[in-house]
């Protein structure tokens, strides 16, 4: 059974992005190829501690089993061994993926206190998309009254478009309330 949002790029989403950049071939369409929720915990005083509730509020979030990151060298400011378990990440896929996305569209971002739409300027150069988040109490999943700590995730969009231009335009596409487009018809009204 396919996603609401996977529906929508097919139905909606395909035809007026070959209209709009002139694609010969539906194939050539950029897609979102994975999405990749990241959270690092190594500035808490407990690290494992912070580490074990960070891996359950992302399992929570992307209904996957996060993998451990560790830290590549290590600083002795931080506290930071080399080999020491800092983090977790969720690389989400297919269905999972469209799934999390639909939530996080239409969900997660209008629950930011004093949202404005997200910033057009976090594109990569090759059409790949991050967005800090820095609570994840605005996730729906998420109960509030047993959050012990704030965990900032972010939240990385892979697309196989080439351009920045053709990636904004996909993910405008998809529902991403880009801070720009608010601009334009709030002025126009």
């Amino acid at each position: 059974m396919e996603t609401l949002l996977y529906k929508h790029y097919k139905e909606r989403v395909i035809p007026a992005l070959v209209a709009k950049h002139g694609y010969r071939n539906v194939l050539q369409v950029p897609k979102v190829v994975k999405v990749v929720i990241n959270t690092s915990v190594a500035s808490a005083p407990e690290v494992k501690l912070a580490l074990d509730e960070a891996k359950k509020e992302l399992a929570t979030i992307s209904g996957q089993n996060p993998a451990e990151t560790i830290a590549k060298k290590s600083i002795s400011n931080f506290k930071l061994r080399q080999g020491q378990a800092i983090g977790a990440k969720v690389t989400l896929r297919g269905r999972r993926m469209y799934e999390f996305l639909e939530r996080f569209i239409s969900a997660a971002l209008p629950r930011i206190r004093d949202f404005r739409g997200v910033s057009p300027k976090a594109f990569d150069g090759n059409g790949n998309y991050t967005l800090g988040v820095k609570d994840q109490s605005i996730f729906p999943e998420i109960e509030l009254d047993r959050i012990k700590r704030n965990i900032g995730f972010d939240v990385s969009i892979v697309t196989s478009a080439t351009t920045d231009a053709e990636a904004k335009s996909l993910l405008a596409e998809l529902g991403f309330p880009f801070s720009d487009r608010l601009k334009k018809t709030s002025n126009a009204a």
